[in-house]
């Protein structure tokens, strides 16, 4: 009797989809409306963020005003829409510079090595000695108080922590075969880079810019509680709560209440979304 040799055919699977992070997802679009009730403030905001009523100044949540008004009787919750502008496009911009200029350090880095990546790791090492904080503090006696000299400064701050994990994730892919492959096959230099290494480390260095927002986020708020960032009468998160001081120890704390809880669940939210994406895009890594 003949019998049948089945041939082993290898089938191979449909790809899974990326499951939904559900967290990450609702924080997200919590973030959105934020954004969005930032940029339509003008329209959705019940008061003018610098009328005052002297006459409803320290008072309570209320029909007239939901979240209350502050020591000059101006509503809480117009300050808080208009000051989202500042207090979320500053770390924004923070963070936008710094993994540009980081992630441009890095992958230059990595790739030319020698004497350039000698030095570049010397400047970086000379910034990472100086906190935010500080810089912040030099670039305002320089520049003066307001919205440009601390977000320059906090840049500067984060570049060098995005230009090294930058950097590391550079040199472990350009060790790989198929770089080598690519570069015997005649292909330039940048192009590799930008074709190649940039999307292989751009998950983790988007996690680690929403991780870094987060800090930006309070470091801004702090050089604004400092008065050395946005002066009044513009509203800023960090700035309100800086100016609700007083009315919170006179048994009023609706206006610092209201901004740092604000900044508390941002900076939550962003922290959140950005380990919760490391951590995926860690399990989903070349080996």
């Amino acid at each position: 009797m003949m019998t049948a040799t089945a041939l082993a055919v290898p089938v191979e699977k449909p790809a899974r989809g990326h499951r939904v992070d559900l967290v990450s997802a609702a924080l997200g679009a919590v973030l959105v409306l934020l954004a969005l009730a930032a940029a339509l403030a003008p329209l959705i905001a019940p008061y003018d963020p610098a009328a005052t009523d002297i006459l409803a100044a320290n008072s309570g949540p209320s029909g007239a005003h939901l979240l209350g008004a502050d020591e000059l009787g101006r509503d809480i919750l117009s300050r808080l829409l208009y000051g989202a502008r500042l207090s979320l496009l500053g770390p924004t911009l923070i963070i936008a510079t710094a993994t540009v200029l980081g992630a441009t350090l890095g992958i230059a880095s990595a790739w030319l090595g020698g004497w350039f990546d000698t030095v570049t790791s010397r400047v970086l090492d000379f910034f990472f000695a100086f906190p935010g904080l500080l810089l912040s503090v030099l670039a305002v006696a320089m520049i003066g108080t307001g919205f440009l000299a601390p977000v320059t400064a906090l840049a500067l701050a984060y570049t060098p922590y995005i230009a090294r994990v930058t950097r590391t994730l550079a040199v472990r892919e350009r060790s790989l075969a198929y770089v080598e492959a690519l570069r015997s096959h005649g292909l330039g230099g940048w192009a590799i880079c930008l074709r190649h290494l940039v999307p292989a480390v751009w998950p983790v260095i988007r996690a680690q810019g929403a991780i870094a927002f987060g800090s930006a986020l309070v470091d801004l708020a702090a050089v604004s509680y400092l008065g050395l960032g946005v002066q009044p009468p513009s509203s800023e998160w960090g700035l309100m709560v800086a100016q609700g001081q007083s009315a919170l120890l006179g048994g009023a704390p609706w206006q610092s209440l209201a901004a740092g809880a604000l900044i508390i669940f941002v900076v939550l939210a962003v922290n959140t979304i950005g380990e919760r994406a490391a951590g995926t895009d860690t399990a989903g890594a070349r080996p």
